[in-house]
């Protein structure tokens, strides 16, 4: 009996034992770097503090409309909302800032009201975004660093940096695009959609309901509980069917941005499921970093263009697709 029982184990469960225990010891040396360089939590209370002191003195003299007590307010209730945000960061990588930001902007925007509602809510928006996207943005770093065993306290610190940075090359970039496109056009390269929908959502939260078109909230509430539904039935139905449901989400992106978020995502999906047919191996080991690169290389090529448009240099070639006026 004992003989039998020794036999009965194969060398494959003695090899899945040592690959769980090899498992194990590799997250311990993760957990132990990721949690040896601790950010000190006075420190963090403290620079939190003090950058809503800046804030609260010096957003107001950039917009009138803003006093200093609804930033003051922003900066009590932003860090539940950036908890949230990164929490759901972390889990599903994608960072709803913006989602966040705009409910700052109907509660501020509705405070203030008729006198400046609209610049109080949209600059309160930017407030209340900045905390809550940078909170997931040094989510996903503490997520990276804790993969590829970097020091938390570094990431931290690199983080701070690229903030202080951006706040001189932003407003440089902008200043870039603002002198050499037409911002905002709606028949231009850069249509600024979002500046749109930003503006009539803090124009609706002065307004109310009311400043609605007809039975446009009841088509925003079929929608949304549409989507919900949807939801739910890829999550109950087997994956030989949920598989062939839509995301809503993934629907509603193009929507918001334009059309051509979801030609250059179905390029790269065709690219991909092309790669994955001549070497799955390969297309799984690469696939996120040629993704990456290629994003990077058409946000990159702004750039030049704006600097081409600025000097008023024209490509040689230049072709234009717009409906027939018959």
């Amino acid at each position: 009996m004992h003989d039998q029982s020794k036999e009965g184990f194969p060398l494959s469960g003695l090899r899945m034992d040592d690959e769980s225990s090899e498992l194990s010891s590799e997250e311990k040396l993760l957990n132990d770097v990721f949690v040896k360089d601790s950010i000190p939590p006075w420190l963090a209370g403290s620079g939190y503090v003090g950058l809503a002191a800046i804030s609260t003195a010096t957003v107001p003299m950039m917009f009138p409309q803003l006093k200093w007590y609804l930033v003051l307010s922003a900066y009590v209730v932003a860090p539940l909302l950036a908890f949230c945000n990164s929490y759901g960061t972390g889990l599903t990588d994608w960072n709803l800032a913006s989602t966040y930001g705009k409910i700052g902007l109907f509660i501020f925007a509705s405070w203030v009201g008729q006198h400046g509602g609209v610049i109080a809510g949209l600059a309160a928006c930017g407030v209340m975004m900045s905390i809550v996207s940078t909170a997931a943005d040094l989510m996903q770093d503490f997520k990276t660093g804790y993969f590829t065993l970097s020091s938390p306290r570094s990431m931290f610190v690199s983080q701070l940096i690229g903030t202080a940075l951006g706040c001189v090359i932003a407003p440089l970039t902008f200043w870039l695009y603002w002198s050499a496109f037409d911002v905002g056009n709606p028949d231009g390269m850069f249509k600024a959609p979002y500046a749109v929908i930003f503006r009539e959502m803090a124009i609706l939260g002065v307004e109310g309901f009311s400043a609605l078109p007809q039975h446009c909230l009841a088509i925003c509430s079929f929608f949304f509980f549409a989507a919900i539904a949807i939801n739910l039935l890829r999550d109950v139905t087997p994956d030989s069917v949920s598989k062939f449901i839509p995301l809503p989400m993934a629907m509603a992106v193009p929507f918001y941005i334009g059309a051509y978020f979801a030609i250059d995502m179905f390029v790269g999906t065709v690219i991909l499921f092309v790669w994955e047919k001549i070497n799955r191996k390969e297309s799984e080991d690469f696939a996120g970093a040629v993704a990456s690169g290629l994003i990077c290389g058409d946000g990159i090529w702004s750039v030049p263009s704006a600097i081409l448009s600025i000097m008023r240099i024209d490509p040689p070639m230049c072709m234009y697709f717009k409906p027939s006026l018959a």
